[in-house]
């Protein structure tokens, strides 16, 4: 992968790949209806009140366009409390903030209708194998006009630890300089473990936001594979220090923050 392979292809703000000019044409009215008044009470009761979850460093996000939360990866639906947890219910006033989420292509982009839903909530397809330009490029459009979730890991944790992350999370980086903000998710897991197919209630979920990255160092190198993994393997690096101050956390009486 060189630099001229992750130049995206036009200046112009990613929508996503709908069919027809009037999907296309109401794509942000469908899309903010079914982010705010559907999903988000769904969010709230899911993981609010059937589950428990605990949110720390939620006043460290930054609140703007070029904003990249970068996690661990431990279930198919992580974006979700995620990205509520984030930026809810600031996004239904300033719907840029609603988060972009590069999803796996034979898991969310299965036929149309699959791929009409999690287009709503603005997923860009990657295929299998995960090196995508083509989504490297979308991922770059949509994040400088937006804010976005990366999972570097590319596959979900099967055990709790956190894995080495992948390159392509780090050409995104190089594409639009945004705000890094790393994130640690602890309980998912035992929500949806691999190969169930029904959410589990009645466990303990935590995210915790940490300070944005310093890469100031790196931000100027060549944009290649490389130098994309030494950003990469710095913010996963955090991710798991997050996650020893975590058990920390919680080993003291529980509070939110």
């Amino acid at each position: 992968m060189n630099d001229r392979e992750i130049e995206p292809p036009t200046d112009e703000p990613y929508r996503g790949e709908f069919d027809g000019w009037l999907t296309n044409l109401l794509w942000p009215v469908t899309g903010w209806l079914m982010t705010n008044l559907i999903a988000a009470p769904l969010v709230i009761l899911f993981f609010g009140v059937l589950n428990r979850t605990c949110v720390y460093g939620r006043s460290r996000i930054p609140l703007e366009k070029n904003t990249l939360l970068i996690s661990n990866h431990q279930s198919m639906i992580d974006s979700f409390p995620i990205g509520y947890a984030a930026f809810f219910p600031q996004n239904a006033l300033r719907p840029s903030l609603q988060p972009w989420n590069p999803a796996a292509q034979e898991n969310f982009f299965k036929n149309k209708l699959m791929a009409w839903v999690f287009q709503q909530f603005k997923c860009i397809p990657v295929r299998p194998g995960r090196r995508d330009v083509k989504a490297i490029n979308r991922s770059v459009r949509a994040l400088r006009d937006g804010t976005m979730i990366l999972f570097p890991e590319g596959t979900r944790s099967r055990d709790g630890t956190i894995g080495s992350g992948r390159p392509g999370a780090g050409m995104v980086i190089f594409g639009t300089r945004p705000k890094v903000v790393p994130v640690t998710i602890r309980g998912m897991d035992a929500v949806l473990p691999i190969g169930a197919r029904v959410p589990r209630i009645g466990k303990r979920i935590s995210i915790y936001f940490g300070e944005p990255i310093d890469y100031a160092d790196l931000a100027d190198l060549p944009r290649n594979r490389e130098n994309a993994q030494t950003i990469v393997d710095r913010v996963m690096d955090r991710v798991r220090f997050q996650r020893r101050v975590l058990d920390r956390l919680e080993a003291e009486p529980t509070r939110s923050g």
